[in-house]
């Protein structure tokens, strides 16, 4: 994040506070694709995703004197809500169980304004990922393609969080490199 970037945004923060409804419609255009990105991606479904976006917005406006910029960046505060705020709405799906499990076969991406979903086998990601070590494999399925946080994975895994983290960042260094011989190739 640049200098400016960082500005701009404790400026919206600031107008957040004060009430600014200007602020607030900046707040959505700027972020609400992002976070119905990451909503989608965990409720599978367009309307209950734009319904847990609508709830996460106003959390988030209700919330903001609540955001301190020493613990965290807005955007992670502001994911952390809209995520949490899915997972509640999926469990409360899954108890009164209209949940159902998709497969890759059933699977169906949508198109809206707010999210574009690329297929990772459409540019070969996913062909990529697999040339990596099983370990490596796992650990960018569970970050990047089911959208857990280290965190959860360390739970899900029974592993420290270093361990994870080293992982991850190893998966990625070497995922790197991988493309790097394709664009090389390509050139």
């Amino acid at each position: 994040m640049t200098g400016s970037d960082k500005i701009l945004i404790e400026k919206l923060v600031a107008n957040l506070k004060s009430g600014d409804q200007a602020a607030f419609e900046m707040l959505y255009d700027k972020y609400s694709g992002a976070l119905f990105g990451v909503i989608f991606k965990i409720l599978k479904s367009e309307d209950d995703a734009q319904d847990v976006l609508q709830d996460s917005l106003v959390k988030i406006w209700k919330n903001i004197q609540k955001y301190d910029a020493k613990k965290g960046s807005f955007f992670t505060w502001m994911l952390n809500i809209s995520r949490n705020s899915a997972i509640d709405r999926y469990r409360k799906i899954k108890r009164e169980g209209k949940v159902e499990i998709q497969t890759l076969e059933t699977n169906v991406d949508i198109e809206s304004k707010h999210v574009s979903v690329t297929k990772t086998d459409t540019i070969g990601l996913k062909e990529q990922v697999n040339k990596l070590s099983e370990d490596h494999q796992l650990m960018i399925d569970y970050i990047y393609f089911k959208g857990y946080t280290q965190q959860e994975v360390a739970d899900e895994l029974k592993m420290p969080l270093g361990t994870v983290k080293t992982r991850i960042r190893s998966a990625v260094i070497e995922l790197r490199k991988v493309f790097k011989s394709i664009i090389l190739f390509w050139i």
